[in-house]
């Protein structure tokens, strides 16, 4: 390829930019591209989650209705989490609490935690003839409370539809933490339509609530955008590597997203198929979204002790056929 052109940017190659006006305004976006026909955001204000994403020009994610919201609008109270939750491609969920609103141990926690929220404290990306590499670094810490940073980094080859995501979390304080954490992959129009295709290979499905149980032998059936729908969630047992997909023959394009158990023992499907608001959530995480108080009842809530560091992976991988 070097032959043929004289600056990569020509092909492939990292922007940084920032957003102006409205609610987003000021925050910091690498826009990527690699040549092979990827084309993604990373939100440096929030978390490095990617925010847009697009494959050979379909947009494969979901854009909640508050759009790009900085985190100086974040309101933590109850479930104020969803007056700036992007959502986007995905949003990482954590890191001491995830899901619904609770008390726990004393500790006011809000929806998903705190952590989508939370700028990047530095990031840098580096471009080689062979790949685009991201590294970022956020700090989840407070006076008298939990101090951890996540160390993340994209990988994404030149050329090649794959993204690799690493986020090693170390706990840099003195006191043992909860450690949570779920990575919300929303998928979204054109990808996810009632024609798409959803495989999760899982041993065993529960449903959240009764509300969900209703039709849980069609949990993944996708359906047409419905008027006042109600989300339902379901709770899939998977095992060891593994992968969960989604693929639209309307588009001939799909993705899949490959995680270890190990690391990632629970896996989380939303399906919200309403008008305006119509979304599938994939989501890997090391634990349930039914709030920190109830994983530590059900005695599988992680910890953190000061020094450790834990390893998450996943693995993105955009298919055409």
């Amino acid at each position: 390829m070097k032959k043929y052109i004289s600056n990569h940017q020509q092909v492939y190659g990292v922007d940084e930019v920032r957003l102006v006006g409205g609610k987003g305004d000021g925050m910091r976006l690498y826009n990527v591209r690699n040549g092979g026909g990827l084309d993604f955001s990373v939100s440096l204000d929030r978390c490095a989650d990617i925010s847009r994403l697009a494959f050979k020009g379909d947009n494969m994610g979901f854009f909640a209705p508050c759009g790009y919201v900085s985190p100086k609008y974040y309101d933590r109270t109850g479930a104020g989490f969803l007056k700036s939750f992007t959502a986007g491609f995905f949003t990482t969920c954590g890191l001491t609490a995830v899901g619904s609103p609770c008390i726990d141990n004393g500790e006011e926690l809000p929806l998903h935690g705190t952590i989508s929220n939370t700028p990047c404290e530095s990031a840098c990306y580096e471009i080689t003839d062979k790949e685009i590499k991201i590294r970022t670094k956020v700090l989840d810490a407070a006076l008298f409370a939990h101090k951890l940073l996540l160390e993340r980094e994209y990988i994404c080859p030149i050329g090649e539809n794959k993204i690799y995501l690493t986020d090693k979390i170390k706990n840099i304080g003195t006191a043992e933490t909860p450690l949570e954490i779920l990575y919300h992959c929303n998928m979204g129009y054109p990808l996810l339509s009632e024609n798409a295709e959803v495989k999760v290979p899982s041993s065993e499905v529960l449903p959240r609530n009764k509300h969900s149980e209703e039709g849980i032998e069609n949990c993944l059936v996708m359906e047409k955008p419905q008027a006042e729908y109600e989300e339902k969630c379901y709770y899939h047992k998977l095992s060891g590597k593994t992968a969960v997909s989604i693929y639209n023959k309307d588009i001939g394009k799909g993705v899949s997203i490959h995680f270890d158990t190990e690391e990632l023992k629970f896996f989380t499907e939303w399906k919200m198929m309403g008008e305006g608001e119509y979304v599938l959530g994939l989501e890997p995480g090391n634990c349930l979204p039914d709030g920190r108080d109830v994983m530590r009842e059900k005695g599988v809530l992680e910890f953190i002790k000061p020094g450790e560091e834990r390893i998450f992976h996943l693995t993105f991988e955009f298919i055409e056929k």
